[in-house]
């Protein structure tokens, strides 16, 4: 049994790390609030096809990452590599369309069979939003800087870059599509393996193609700016105008793409070079062709997820926000159970010190960070009063237990 260990690619997440995750999860959940998000819970596998017809089925997460497993009764099921097509199907499922336009928030772990690295497990969590209902830039500008506010809230505003771009309207990527094959084709005894299958079935994924031979030729391929039909631009204007009144800054990167059809308009990435390669720590974009596709009413949306063990590497120690209260008895421990008793039922944080001399129990109480030790001995017990040590100023009085738990309040 000492041998004992995760499965590769998961990790315990011990109380310092539980703290730091639940952190972002807890600020990314309060400040949603304030824009009218409200929590929605999805089961952790759909039926395969849930995400085999949402993310496309040639992908790489639907090819070589997903953990999917044949039920008894010949269904297939997928642990959720990601949030969003399940959000589409509970929308579709629980017949939500008369209730547009809907702000849904979810978090909880997802699961990728990918190559463990820094930030990165096959078990991994995340915090998303899904705006469904309202098909206008004024929707896109307020879920991109909500992205952004989010970081800020994190302290991180300053270690971002906001990397905005637009994929146009269906006119618009049929365009740019004929256009990037037109380029692409001559080169394709020169691309990988992998992008020449692409080249035919979805093209705008071989600009995404890690092979470094496959970079050198997408380098001076057309943009899907040269494409844009005045209507896409006009759109995107509006985005971009409307981010900066707000104080959001961004940087254009005509190269960010999402390959498949149901993407349309914005597509953004927040990125930082703080955690070496995998440097997008939250991503997001338009998708108004996804609830239709699924067999659902054409409904637009838009939204962003966050990969929460990547943002609480970012952010760092996150100090206990309740610091208990430590109890030594010195004799009485019955009469210490029972004032830790009234205390936690008043509302306070209570550390109980079971066993050890003084020393060793002042040594636990700093470790619990306490912010002060009640101590109970002998005397002042026989005086109706406990001794209150400080551990911030380390000053130190007696009170009575009858007014130990207003004492304490105060503090």
């Amino acid at each position: 049994m000492a041998g004992l260990q995760p499965v590769r690619g998961t990790h315990d997440l011990l109380p310092d790390d539980s703290r730091r995750h639940r952190h972002v999860e807890d600020t990314a959940f309060q400040l949603v609030r304030r824009y009218g998000y409200g929590e929605i819970v999805t089961p952790i596998f759909e039926f395969t096809e849930v995400f085999a017809r949402t993310l496309g089925e040639t992908s790489d997460v639907v090819t070589k990452e997903m953990y999917t497993f044949s039920m008894k009764e010949g269904e297939s099921i997928t642990l959720r590599p990601e949030g969003t097509a399940g959000v589409a199907r509970a929308f579709i499922s629980n017949g939500l369309a008369q209730s547009l336009p809907l702000k849904l928030f979810y978090r909880g772990p997802m699961f990728r069979h990918e190559r463990p690295q820094k930030g990165r497990q096959r078990q991994f969590h995340q915090v998303g939003v899904e705006f469904l209902g309202v098909a206008d830039p004024l929707a896109d500008i307020e879920t991109v800087s909500m992205g952004f506010r989010f970081l800020e809230a994190l302290g991180l505003g300053d270690k971002v870059t906001l990397e905005l771009n637009t994929l146009g309207d269906q006119e618009s990527r049929e365009a740019y599509r004929n256009a990037l094959i037109a380029y692409l084709d001559p080169f394709r005894s020169g691309l990988s393996e992998e992008s020449r299958n692409r080249l035919d079935k979805n093209p705008l994924r071989v600009l995404d193609s890690k092979d470094e031979g496959d970079k050198k030729i997408v380098a001076a391929a057309p943009l899907m700016t040269d494409c844009l039909t005045p209507s896409a631009k006009d759109y995107f204007d509006q985005l971009c105008q409307g981010l900066t009144d707000i104080g959001v800054p961004f940087t254009v990167n005509p190269r960010l793409v999402r390959g498949l059809d149901y993407y349309c308009h914005t597509a953004f990435e927040f990125t930082t070079t703080a955690l070496g390669a995998q440097g997008t720590v939250l991503a997001g974009g338009r998708y108004d062709g996804l609830i239709g596709q699924m067999g659902g009413p054409a409904t637009p949306g838009i939204g962003w997820a966050a990969g929460v063990e990547r943002l609480s590497m970012l952010g760092g120690d996150i100090a206990a926000t309740d610091r208990p209260v430590a109890i030594v008895p010195m004799g009485n421990a019955p009469q210490a159970m029972v004032l830790a008793d009234r205390l936690r039922a008043a509302g306070i944080s209570v550390e109980l010190g079971f066993s050890g001399n003084m020393k060793k129990r002042m040594a636990r109480a700093d470790k619990a960070g306490a912010r002060a030790v009640v101590i109970l001995g002998e005397d002042e017990m026989a005086r109706g009063a406990a001794t209150v040590r400080d551990l911030d100023s380390g000053s130190q009085t007696e009170v009575a237990l009858d007014r130990l738990t207003e004492h304490l309040q105060a503090r």
